[in-house]
């Protein structure tokens, strides 16, 4: 199974992440944000009992000690907790690691860390969180692939299934979806419709 899945949802609660897990969702992000360690390890530690067991590969945004005290397999950081993480201590508990990167500085700091997948976005305008850098714009995902090669490369920021296919085609191997999902009004059935896309172009 490819790592992470062609369609790769970001969720900030357990409730979503069950929701996914049930929906069949292959990879699923939990982004929890201002925890402090023992509500990260505990969100954490109940985010993989719910996906223990199933299809769904769970990847833990930006707690790293909670992800090795809790056993998880897959990791995510920004360049903020990059810089802070222990790259050792994270690889030493073979988790994969997923980056986010904005720009060139922040590609070759990624690449440096040798990255399971790197993540590239702002791709459009997301009202989701103020965001420093502009967006990036689809001709970007083909001139990073070219230059990350064979390392999955994630497109993710205000991204709509209806996009997805032009996304693909630019050479993105997944795509990171929040809004299009969390906001959605029938988030079940725009799940399905993802995965259903996202079956079609694999």
């Amino acid at each position: 199974m490819p790592y992470p899945d062609r369609f790769y949802p970001v969720v900030d609660s357990l409730a979503w992440v069950e929701r996914l897990t049930k929906l069949g969702v292959g990879t699923v992000q939990l982004r929890a944000k201002d925890l402090n360690d023992g509500e990260a390890l505990q969100i954490v530690t109940d985010a993989l009992a719910i996906t223990k067991g199933t299809a769904t590969k769970l990847i833990v945004n930006d707690y790293w000690r909670a992800a090795i005290v809790a056993g998880a397999e897959h990791l995510h950081l920004g360049q903020e907790d990059l810089i802070e993480a222990d790259l050792a201590a994270i690889r030493e508990a073979r988790l994969t690691l997923g980056i986010s990167t904005h720009d060139d500085v922040e590609l070759e700091a990624a690449l440096a860390a040798k990255p399971g997948y790197v993540a590239l976005g702002p791709i459009f305008p997301t009202t989701l969180k103020s965001m420093r850098f502009a967006p990036q714009g689809i001709p970007k995902i083909t001139e990073w692939k070219q230059r990350v090669g064979d390392i999955p490369l994630v497109a993710i920021g205000g991204i709509k299934l209806e996009q997805a296919a032009e996304i693909f085609a630019a050479g993105a191997d997944s795509i990171a979806v929040v809004s299009d999902v969390t906001q959605n009004a029938d988030p079940d059935a725009r799940v399905r419709a993802w995965l259903d896309a996202t079956k079609e172009v694999a």
